[in-house]
C-alpha cells in the first residue's frame, strides 16, 4: 500500500508541477502558498502522506483567518488543507517514514524555509521511487507464469504436508501405545527394590499364622490378578477402609514369578487394618489350552469399540468404550481355591468407594458370574467378532472389574471345560490368542450372567473426560478401564486424584524411587 501511495503521490507532484499550479517561490513565515488550487488536489495530497486531518487542521488553530479573506467555512477549512505550515510539516513525516535512517538538514527543518535550489532534490528522491518501483513491475511482468505450473506445485505441496501429516500421527499413535504398556521407571524401581531386600530380609511367613483364613467359607474373600504392587495395594485399602468389619475381609493377591517376591514383602510390611493379604504365585498353576499348557499369568483383556453417531441434531457423534473381559488365569480359580464356594474379583484398575458386604447376600439364581452388564453392545453387533457359534443376538455384552463368582456352580458346569474348548475351536478358526480368550468369555457366560446394579460401578475413569462429579461420588466402585491408568502420566488428572489418596506417603520407598507425584 505504501509503494502505490508513493507512486500517486509523485504524479500528483508532477502533475500540478507541469500544470504550473505549484509556485517554488519561497515563503515566509506565517505566509499561505501564494496560489489557489482546487480542494481536492490539496485533500489528495494529505491523505497520501498518512496525515490525519486533525493533525493538518491543528497546525493552523489559532491563526486569524479573517485576515486572509476567507469569510466562510469552507474557505477557512481550504486555508487550513493548503497553508504551507500544515502541508510542510505533512510531507517531512512522510519522508521520514520512508526513509526513517535519513538525517538530510533540510529534513529538520519545515520545507517552506528551506532555499528554493533545494527543493529540486526532494523531488529527485520521489522521481527515484518510481523509477524503482516501474523496474519492479517490468520485471514481474516479464516472468512468464504458467497456471498448469503453479498447479503442479501446490499439488506437490499438499502431497507432502499429507505426508507429512500421516507421519506424525503414526508416529505419536506408536508412542502413545508405548507408553500405555510400558510399565514407568518408578513402579519398575519400586518392584526391584523390594525383590532385592525380600533376600536381605529375614523370612517372614505370615502364611503360616493367616492359613485358616485362607480357606475359611465363611469370611469374605476377595480375589485381585496383578502385576502391579502399588495398583493392587490401593485395591485393597480402598476396600478396607470402607469396609463396616475388616476383620471379616481375605484378599487372594494372584501375580506372576517376576513380581512375586516383591508383592511377599510389600504385604508383609502393610497392613491394612485386620484384613489378611495372601500372595500366590499363578504360574505355579497352569491351564491346558488345546496341547499347550498356560503358565504365564494373563491380566484382563480390554479391547476398543467405537461408535459413531448418524444423527444430525445429536451434539455427541462418535464416542468409545472400553470392555474389559476375564483372560486365562480366571479360569484357574475353581481349582486354586477348591475350599471356597463364592469370592468377589476386582481388576487392580478399580478404586473401592463403599462398603462391598451387600454382594454377599445377593441371589444370584443359578447365575455364574454377576457383572454389570453393558447394553448399548448386544451380542449381535459383535458377529464377525464372535465368529459363527451359537448365540443369544440379544444379550448384552458384560465387563470385568467387579464380579461376583459362584464357584460351585461353576465346577458344576465345568465351565473352565468349556472355555477350553471354546478357545480351541476358536484358534482353529485362525483367531489371534489374546481375541481368542476375549471372545471365549463372551460365549463361555452365555445366559450366566447375572446383572448386577448399575450403580455398583462406574466405568471410563480411564478414557472418558466427560463423567460427572455426582455420578462419580454415587457408585460404589471407580473402574479406571482404558489406556489412562491412574498410575500413569497419562491418567486423566481429575480422577487421579481419587486414587492417589490411598497411598501411603509417608514410606521411605515410595519416596526414593519417586512414586509420589
Amino acid at each position: 500500500m505504501s509503494v502505490v501511495r508513493e507512486a500517486i503521490f509523485a504524479s500528483l507532484v508532477a502533475m500540478l508541477v507541469s500544470s504550473s499550479l505549484l509556485s517554488m517561490e519561497k515563503c515566509q513565515e506565517d505566509q499561505i502558498w501564494p496560489f489557489r488550487w482546487p480542494r481536492r488536489y490539496g485533500l489528495a495530497i494529505v491523505w497520501l502522506l498518512g496525515c490525519p486531518w486533525e493533525e493538518c487542521r491543528g497546525r493552523e488553530r489559532g491563526r486569524q483567518r479573517g485576515e486572509h479573506g476567507f469569510p466562510d467555512v469552507g474557505q477557512r477549512m481550504f486555508l487550513d488543507i493548503c497553508s504551507a505550515e500544515a502541508l510542510s510539516f505533512c510531507l517531512i513525516r512522510y519522508l521520514q517514514s520512508i526513509e526513517p535512517g535519513r538525517k538530510d538538514d533540510f529534513l529538520e527543518k519545515r520545507i517552506c524555509d528551506v532555499p528554493l535550489g533545494h527543493l529540486p532534490c526532494l523531488f529527485c528522491q520521489i522521481e527515484k521511487k518510481l523509477q524503482k518501483m516501474e523496474t519492479a513491475i517490468a520485471r514481474a511482468k516479464s516472468l512468464h507464469v504458467e497456471c498448469s505450473n503453479v498447479d503442479k506445485k501446490f499439488r506437490q505441496l499438499v502431497d507432502l504436508t499429507e505426508d507429512e501429516a500421516n507421519f506424525h500421527t503414526k508416529q505419536s499413535a506408536f508412542l502413545y501405545q508405548l507408553a500405555v504398556q510400558t510399565m514407568p521407571k518408578s513402579l519398575h524401581c519400586l518392584s526391584m527394590r523390594l525383590t532385592v531386600e525380600y533376600f536381605h530380609s529375614p523370612s517372614i511367613d505370615t502364611d503360616v499364622f493367616l492359613g485358616e483364613k485362607f480357606v475359611n467359607p465363611s469370611l469374605y474373600h476377595y480375589v485381585v490378578f496383578s502385576k502391579n504392587v502399588l495398583a493392587s495395594s490401593v485395591v485393597i485399602n480402598s476396600t478396607v477402609s470402607h469396609a463396616k468389619e475388616s476383620r471379616t475381609l481375605v484378599f487372594h493377591v494372584l501375580t506372576d514369578q517376576q513380581n512375586y517376591f516383591a508383592m511377599k514383602l510389600w504385604f508383609s510390611r502393610n497392613t491394612f487394618g485386620k484384613a489378611a493379604v495372601e500372595v500366590l504365585n499363578v504360574e505355579e498353576h497352569r491351564l491346558d489350552i488345546g496341547d499347550k499348557p498356560m503358565y504365564q499369568l494373563s491380566l484382563p483383556e480390554e479391547f476398543r469399540i467405537s461408535f459413531q453417531n448418524d444423527h444430525r441434531l445429536s451434539k455427541v457423534l462418535h464416542w468409545t468404550i472400553y470392555l474389559s473381559m476375564f483372560s486365562y488365569s480366571h479360569y484357574l480359580l475353581p481349582g486354586i481355591f477348591e475350599n471356597l464356594d463364592k469370592l468377589v474379583i476386582l481388576d487392580d484398575d478399580v478404586l473401592v468407594q463403599q462398603d462391598l458386604s451387600a454382594l454377599w447376600s445377593i441371589n444370584m439364581n443359578g447365575k455364574v458370574n454377576g457383572a454389570v452388564e453393558y447394553c448399548a453392545v448386544e451380542l449381535g453387533q459383535l458377529s464377525s467378532f464372535l465368529s459363527s457359534h451359537n448365540y443369544n443376538k440379544k444379550s448384552c455384552v458384560w465387563m470385568s472389574g467387579l464380579n461376583i463368582v459362584d464357584l460351585a456352580r461353576w465346577r458344576e458346569l465345568n465351565l473352565t471345560g468349556t472355555f477350553r474348548r471354546l478357545t480351541g475351536e476358536l484358534k482353529a478358526d485362525g483367531g489371534v490368542s489374546k481375541a481368542v480368550a476375549s471372545r471365549a468369555s463372551l460365549l463361555t457366560f452365555q445366559d450366566l450372567v447375572y446383572a448386577l446394579d448399575p450403580i455398583w460401578v462406574l466405568s471410563g475413569l480411564g478414557h472418558d473426560y466427560r463423567l460427572g462429579g455426582q455420578a462419580i461420588s454415587k457408585a460404589a466402585v471407580l473402574h479406571y478401564n482404558g489406556n489412562m491408568k491412574p498410575w500413569l502420566e497419562l491418567g486423566i488428572p481429575r480422577y487421579r486424584g481419587f486414587w492417589t489418596k490411598f497411598l501411603n506417603r509417608e514410606d521411605m520407598l515410595l519416596r526414593d524411587c519417586n512414586v509420589i507425584p
